[in-house]
């Protein structure tokens, strides 16, 4: 019996081109430029401080002046029953057992003014007592957490991981700080006006605020 074979011509270059085609798939090329490849490759800082950024005058500014209570007022309820004063006046993360977080606001005289360094602070009297009693933070370097967990709104579980929330509390932390205005030369013996939050500690303890606003010299 014979058989009859039928040959075709096949250009080398498009028969490697079929078999390189055969055995992969096509892979459409990513827009570096495209808004989901851009907050990809943020880090979780610079995601957060943008996050910090957007809410900012939106919702921590006025979640501060919402419930911003005179330190006169707050020191006087405190000293009566903290629980109390913080159910009436105080914010916190979900759980009882995180600490009272205030927003407060006040006046002082300034005696001594530590302007040079990275964590740069205002010490303050308050009460004219010749003692500060208030420890006002200027940054850049500004420690804690109290602007993050004085929002109500901002949850843990809305977030990644513990690591995305701590960069949050930098965020907003680094947004205080950006909007302070520090005049130059000596600050001591200024008086000083100022809207901030602190975490509770103890009644004895010397506040350590983070300032939302802050007026220095007579008005």
């Amino acid at each position: 019996m014979r058989r009859s074979f039928i040959f075709t011509t096949i250009p080398f270059g498009a028969l490697v081109a079929l078999t390189v085609l055969t055995g992969c798939k096509v892979v459409k090329n990513v827009d570096p430029n495209s808004e989901s490849e851009i907050e990809a490759a943020l880090t979780d800082a610079e995601r957060m401080a943008i996050y910090a950024r957007e809410i900012w005058e939106t919702d921590v500014l006025p979640t501060v002046s919402k419930h911003v209570v005179p330190l006169a007022e707050l020191r006087s309820a405190l000293a009566d029953d903290v629980d109390a004063a913080g159910m009436a006046f105080g914010l916190r993360p979900e759980g009882e057992a995180n600490p009272w977080n205030f927003a407060i606001s006040g006046t002082g005289i300034i005696l001594t003014a530590k302007t040079a360094s990275r964590a740069a602070k205002l010490h303050v009297d308050t009460d004219e007592d010749g003692q500060a009693d208030v420890t006002i933070q200027l940054g850049p370097i500004v420690r804690g957490t109290s602007l993050r967990d004085a929002m109500p709104f901002l949850l843990f579980s809305n977030f990644r991981d513990q690591i995305e929330f701590a960069k949050l509390a930098g965020g907003l932390n680094a947004m205080a700080h950006e909007r302070l205005t520090i005049p130059e030369g000596d600050l001591t013996a200024q008086p000083v006006k100022f809207e901030g939050v602190f975490t509770f500690k103890d009644i004895s303890k010397e506040i350590e605020l983070v300032p939302t606003t802050l007026t220095f010299g007579e008005e």
